[in-house]
């Protein structure tokens, strides 16, 4: 798993690659800059007229809950699009991939994996779903965690296993469907689970480290080509060429 990771890390600065990895990153700094303003909007809202549509909703017995979560809210939205940034870049990482994800795979298995079949790249509507579920899973997730952010760091425990979960999920399902249909890979995933986490992990600690992250798509796509190549099994045609082996002369 180790090595997977250094190959990828070590393809995504290679020429070949650098193109997609600009056009990632510009597409991934207008997703952020619109999402992280509409994000900072709600805040803004929840913390003034949401309080009261709230208290109103629940009743009086939810009034020190509502007032903590406020505080919490006002708190967050003060920071406006620094911490949208930071907030939804696991979000955004998520549509970004569902658009370069074939062009990526490709430049992974023609590198590494060339005495092997190419996958077949993904329909475009069916790449962009997958996005899309993912991304709004993973808001759904990280707004309930939200309000345990400033306790003991408990939210952003939460935040840092769901981005390993939903991220792991998202790229190897889509590594994978370049070689099985949607149903197959989703099993396959299920039946190596603990091994796509494991895998997430490394996306989530990348995905982590700020400015690093625009190159997220990338990596994370890369990484998983690799890890599903490993996970379907040994093949007579592996990319790594077999050393040769000196026959002791007679």
């Amino acid at each position: 798993m180790l090595d997977a990771a250094v190959k990828a890390l070590s393809q995504i600065l290679s020429p070949p690659m650098r193109s997609i990895l600009w056009r990632s990153i510009g597409l991934a700094l207008i997703l952020i800059t619109a999402l992280a303003f509409g994000l900072q909007r709600l805040l803004s809202w929840f913390a003034t007229s949401g309080e009261v549509w709230l208290d109103g909703m629940l009743g009086p017995s939810f009034e020190t809950s509502i007032n903590v979560l406020a505080w919490i809210v006002s708190i967050i939205a003060g920071l406006g699009v620094v911490f949208g940034a930071v907030f939804l870049m696991p979000v955004i990482t998520s549509l970004v991939a569902s658009v370069f994800v074939d062009e990526v795979a490709d430049h992974v298995e023609l590198e590494h994996y060339p005495a092997e079949r190419p996958g077949t790249a993904l329909p475009f509507g069916l790449a962009m779903t997958e996005g899309v579920k993912t991304a709004l899973l993973t808001l759904l997730v990280y707004l309930i965690a939200l309000p345990f952010v400033l306790i003991a760091g408990a939210g952003f425990i939460v935040f840092f296993i769901a981005t390993a979960w939903l991220l792991g999920r998202e790229y190897f399902e889509l590594a994978a469907m370049r070689f099985r249909s949607p149903a197959e890979a989703k099993a396959m995933r299920k039946a190596n689970a603990a091994t796509v986490f494991t895998a997430g992990l490394f996306i989530a600690a990348f995905v982590s480290i700020p400015i690093v992250n625009l190159a997220t798509p990338l990596f994370g796509m890369a990484f998983m080509v690799h890890m599903h190549k490993r996970l379907s099994g040994p093949r007579p045609e592996l990319i790594e060429p077999a050393r040769k082996t000196r026959v002791p002369a007679a």
